[in-house]
């Protein structure tokens, strides 16, 4: 049952730490509470037997199943209120995994002990001395070329998400629907009804980035936002309010995002609307 309270006691501590800290150090954490802790309670709660799985495979499996496990947390999210975000993400993988590791400890109480699946490492240790000194010279160096291997791959991933490449410069510019999520958006209003919506940006240039927001409905300047001043991976979300005052089927609402000292749009979304005379 030790896994299972390191797991979850990791998680719990693993939250804040991913949310308070930056840098390498937010990588390296984020990377360990994303890619093997929701698998491993999963395989956990499924095969709570001694034997049903060897160690090796609940390794893989942990794996594995983290990464096909997360983007459907993150989708199932997206249709809530609270929206693909970060700390809603991290909360909702927090909770799966303390959940699957309840069960996981529930399933495995109902178990005789012998029956019960358990970490041996101490137990493994003399037979690992054993096999070692058994190998020959060339298994052995061929052994430490292959965890060399793993962790210079996993050391290398993890460099390569902390330290993007300079020429990878980019800017996120969305739209988000009343309910702060990436859909919902307005189809049809009624000729003078206020609709909204959620502009969003995040600055991906490697660079402090100055943005200015201009809206159009049909071609003519409706609304210009303030202009922001961003560092990098800086994320600002601002409500936009408009008002049609032409009824009409595909009215245009435009948002143009510029960039400091640019005349020309740096990206551009665009909204289609019915507006339908009311009753």
């Amino acid at each position: 049952m030790l896994d299972l309270i390191i797991i979850a006691v990791l998680s719990v501590l693993l939250v804040p730490l991913v949310n308070f800290t930056d840098g390498t150090a937010r990588i390296v954490l984020g990377l360990i509470f994303i890619l093997f802790s929701p698998g491993y309670s999963l395989i956990a709660a499924l095969f709570p037997r001694n034997g049903s799985l060897g160690g090796i495979e609940r390794i893989a499996l942990s794996f594995g199943l983290s990464i096909a496990l997360v983007p459907l947390i993150g989708l199932a999210l997206n249709y809530t209120e609270w929206g693909i975000r970060q700390t809603p993400i991290l909360l909702s993988v927090l909770a799966f995994i303390v959940i699957m590791a309840a069960i996981a400890w529930y399933r495995r109480s109902r178990l005789e002990p012998d029956d019960r699946f358990r970490v041996k490492i101490a137990e493994r240790l003399p037979s690992l001395k054993k096999s070692w000194a058994s190998q020959g010279k060339l298994d052995r160096a061929l052994s430490v070329i292959l965890v060399l291997a793993i962790v210079g791959a996993i050391g290398t991933l993890g460099f390569v998400v902390a330290n993007p490449k300079v020429g990878e410069k980019f800017t996120e510019f969305y739209i988000l629907g009343a309910d702060g999520k990436a859909d919902n958006y307005p189809t049809e209003i009624t000729l003078g009804e206020r609709a909204e919506v959620t502009v969003g940006i995040v600055n991906r240039e490697q660079e402090t980035t100055s943005y200015t927001v201009v809206v159009t409905i049909n071609g003519q300047p409706a609304t210009v936002l303030d202009s922001v001043i961003m560092v990098h991976d800086q994320r600002v979300e601002t409500p936009v309010t408009f008002t049609l005052t032409t009824s009409g089927q595909d009215q245009k609402i435009e948002f143009a995002l510029y960039k400091t000292d640019s005349e020309e749009p740096y990206l551009l979304l665009q909204l289609l609307l019915n507006v339908v005379v009311g009753k």
